[in-house]
């Protein structure tokens, strides 16, 4: 005989958040509400029995001081004039009895008739000595809350007054009061019941029916994944204000770890970084500068119902930018070398046909003044710039101008001492700054007659200053375009294009230079830039 395989129960998913605290409220209302009842009970018991005496008091000091007790006292038959009076006056005042009696107790009045006559239960000594005292005792009636006063005749106690209320008609008061504190307690209990439950259930949607373990699970992989990310990530809240960020964007963008609750707007960024932070629209793979960096910026916004904030991703592409740069040169070089080795082989045709026609004479002239002029610049390049990694750019950026039919000259004044490049804008930022702008105005004097472009790099011991200045012979900036054209995307070429200009102003700015655009001499464009030198020790 096989035993069934016995499966374990599954185990109960635990109540979610909202639930929890549901319950937790409810419990928590239910106490207060019923401490607060329990209390009002004993308050309003208390304030019963002393309403009570105090109309006990009140009742019986009054008939104490009527003269026609008196009177009646030194009667022979004093119960006939005083039990109608009495009974009268229990009606009225709604007091459970009022007992006159004699000096020694004995009745003389009493809401059951036949009692008159018998020993009043209670203490009368304190009335005996003339005071007036309130007791609770279990009489006739029942347990009650009583007052005993004498009454007075030419000093002498000639008889005593007692007027009381019970105990079970204070209780029914009491209870009349409880029952009606009992449904209004009801009625708040269920009120905050409903109160609470529709709070919670709005907790369970924004909660999305995740208990508290699920949510601080959750928390703790939010700040692990938050922080292992390399790339950078920022979140607006609807007021436009930094609501999060994690490490990766605040080294890509600059800023300290103060920065939650500042307005993005003031944030000191870039204008068009900026502007894409706060765009309404999202932003897909858009290229912005900071002073230190190329960003590739995503941005979307968080919408539910209305706009709730903003979600930015960044991605650093300075070295990626460098390398494309770098890339661009090598494949502009390649080109450049390509074409010179068929211009080469073209020349080397000719040579060799001069001579196979018996022209020798007029070959090697011509071999030679070929190889003067393309060794005249390889000349005046080494010559004046000793920094092998600019030498190499400029006779690669020659070529390729030669290419495209564009003069590269270097003017008389250029040359770079040793060692006097500075510090801070080092052999690839040079590149960048160089290349760029030369890319930018054999772009700019291509097609133009008598196409040129002039450089001049100095860097002298007693000038303080890098000097680069390029000069072409394009149809120039206009004056109201000077400021727009260093910034990212302003180029006349087309869309995807602007970028250089830009790389070239962060390069200078990160080196403490300047960089501006004027008319040249001769027309055309002229981009200065002037880095500061280190100060050599011999110097004042």
């Amino acid at each position: 005989m096989r035993l069934p395989l016995l499966r374990p129960l599954p185990r109960p998913r635990p109540r979610s958040l909202a639930g929890q605290l549901f319950a937790m409220q409810v419990v928590l209302m239910a106490a207060v509400v019923a401490g607060c009842a329990v209390f009002a009970y004993l308050t309003d018991r208390a304030q019963a029995e002393e309403t009570a005496r105090r109309q006990a008091t009140a009742a019986a000091t009054a008939v104490a001081g009527s003269p026609s007790v008196r009177a009646a006292a030194r009667s022979d038959a004093p119960s006939a004039a005083l039990q109608p009076y009495a009974e009268e006056l229990r009606r009225r005042a709604d007091l459970a009895f009022v007992v006159i009696m004699a000096p020694d107790g004995t009745r003389w009045t009493h809401p059951e008739p036949d009692r008159i006559g018998a020993h009043y239960l209670g203490h009368i000594e304190p009335a005996l000595r003339g005071e007036t005292f309130s007791e609770t005792y279990p009489g006739t009636l029942g347990p009650s809350v009583r007052t005993i006063t004498p009454v007075l005749s030419e000093g002498r106690v000639v008889a005593l007054v007692s007027a009381g209320i019970t105990i079970e008609r204070i209780s029914a008061q009491v209870r009349e009061q409880v029952t009606a504190l009992l449904g209004m307690a009801g009625a708040a209990l269920a009120l905050g019941g409903a109160g609470t439950y529709v709070i919670n259930a709005r907790l369970r949607r924004h909660t999305h029916g995740m208990n508290a373990t699920e949510l601080s699970r959750m928390h703790d992989y939010h700040e692990a994944a938050l922080h292992a990310v390399r790339e950078g990530l920022v979140m607006l809240d609807g007021r436009r204000r930094i609501a999060l960020i994690n490490d990766g964007a605040r080294e890509l963008l600059g800023l300290d770890e103060g920065v939650v609750g500042r307005p993005a707007a003031e944030l000191g960024l870039p204008a068009p970084l900026t502007g894409a932070l706060l765009s309404s629209e999202p932003r897909v793979d858009e290229t912005h500068l900071t002073d230190a960096r190329v960003l590739v910026v995503n941005t979307r916004p968080v919408v539910g119902g209305e706009r709730r904030g903003t979600v930015v991703t960044l991605r650093d592409r300075t070295e990626l930018q460098a390398l494309s740069g770098e890339l661009d040169s090598q494949r502009g070089f390649t080109e450049a070398l390509r074409s010179q080795a068929h211009e080469a082989a073209n020349r080397l045709h000719t040579v060799v046909s001069l001579i196979e026609l018996g022209r020798v004479a007029e070959a090697v002239e011509f071999a030679t003044a070929e190889l003067e002029l393309a060794q005249a610049l390889t000349d005046r390049v080494v010559e004046a710039v000793g920094e092998p990694v600019l030498a190499a750019l400029l006779l690669g950026k020659a070529a390729q101008a030669n290419e495209r039919g564009v003069e590269l000259v270097l003017t008389e004044d250029s040359r770079i001492d040793d060692g006097l490049l500075p510090p801070a804008l080092e052999p690839r930022a040079l590149v960048t700054v160089l290349g760029n702008l030369v890319d930018n105005a054999v772009e700019a004097a291509g097609g133009t007659p008598h196409a040129r472009v002039t450089v001049t790099v100095a860097a002298r011991a007693g000038d303080g200053e890098l000097l680069v200045r390029v000069d072409d012979s394009g149809p120039g900036v206009r004056p109201a375009d000077r400021d727009a054209v260093l910034g990212r995307g302003w180029s006349t070429r087309g869309p995807g294009r602007g970028l250089g200009l830009a790389l070239v102003r962060q390069a200078v700015t990160r080196a403490a230079g300047t960089l501006t655009v004027a008319e040249a001499p001769g027309g055309g464009a002229r981009f200065t830039v002037r880095v500061p030198l280190p100060r050599t020790g011999g110097e004042a």
